[in-house]
């Protein structure tokens, strides 16, 4: 409990963490309040890239939660950000992934093609997807494009039960070309090191919380950060228990976390 009283900044996951599918969890409000009281600043960074900022925005506030679009990153304006880094202006993008990701990548000044020649194929989760759009991907690889993955969750927490992630069609697009795609997401560093900026925090002072061990809390160590795992979303007890990779603290939801953290 020690380390709770460190903290002053936070990186926090959403599905699995806040909500599960369209239903928020249990002191969700409440939790936002203990944050704001206690001076604590946060990011809710998320490894989905098929949602935009204002769609969190919009929908916490429905939960009842006000937050500034700041205080949002998912994943698919991480990616923009990534291509900023590397790519050349206007460069050529073929998309596999949601319209928020298409937007934030064309919003960052790149092309979003449809042509299996382009500079990079940049992969987020896609409900829509098909297996032609797969072999484009695949051609687009193979003709040169650089492969980029938004995450590498394996599955995602839903109303009700898990469904496969953006890790499986990335794992599909990897299977068939023999090349590895870079992961922006976590438990990659970038995610944390653009929340950490914004806060102006130091790994010290700064915890992540999530639901997944291998990207939430895996991140989170690579990061240097204090690591929580809640057990709302897609990490079991018996799931945790197995794993090489354990958290620093361990709560049953944000309820159960706002009850220990008012305690110190």
């Amino acid at each position: 409990m020690e380390r709770l009283r460190a903290l002053r900044h936070l990186i926090i996951d959403m599905d699995g963490v806040l909500w599960r599918g369209k239903r928020p969890m249990e002191g969700l409000v409440g939790f936002f309040a203990f944050l704001r009281r206690r001076g604590i600043r946060f990011i809710l960074a998320t490894n989905n890239a098929s949602r935009s900022r204002m769609d969190y925005v919009a929908q916490l506030a429905r939960f009842g939660v006000a937050v500034d679009p700041e205080e949002v990153l998912p994943s698919c304006d991480a990616t923009a950000i990534y291509l900023q880094q590397i790519a050349s202006p206007g460069a050529r993008v073929f998309v596999v992934g949601a319209q928020a990701l298409r937007e934030a990548i064309a919003a960052a000044g790149f092309q979003v093609v449809e042509e299996e020649r382009a500079d990079f194929v940049v992969v987020g989760l896609d409900w829509g997807l098909t297996y032609e759009r797969l072999a484009r991907a695949a051609r687009a690889i193979w003709n040169g494009a650089r492969f980029i993955g938004t995450n590498p969750d394996p599955v995602w927490p839903g109303e009700d039960g898990l469904y496969p992630g953006n890790g499986a069609t990335l794992a599909f697009l990897e299977r068939a070309t023999g090349v590895s795609p870079i992961v922006v997401g976590k438990p990659e560093p970038l995610m944390f090191r653009i929340a950490m900026q914004r806060m102006g925090a130091t790994p010290e002072t700064t915890a992540v919380i999530g639901d997944q061990l291998p990207t939430d809390i895996v991140g989170g160590k690579r990061a240097g950060l204090t690591t929580i795992l809640v057990l709302s979303g897609a990490t079991t007890r018996e799931m945790l228990a197995a794993s090489p990779v354990q958290p620093d603290l361990v709560f049953a939801d944000i309820r159960d976390l706002q009850s220990a953290w008012e305690t110190v």
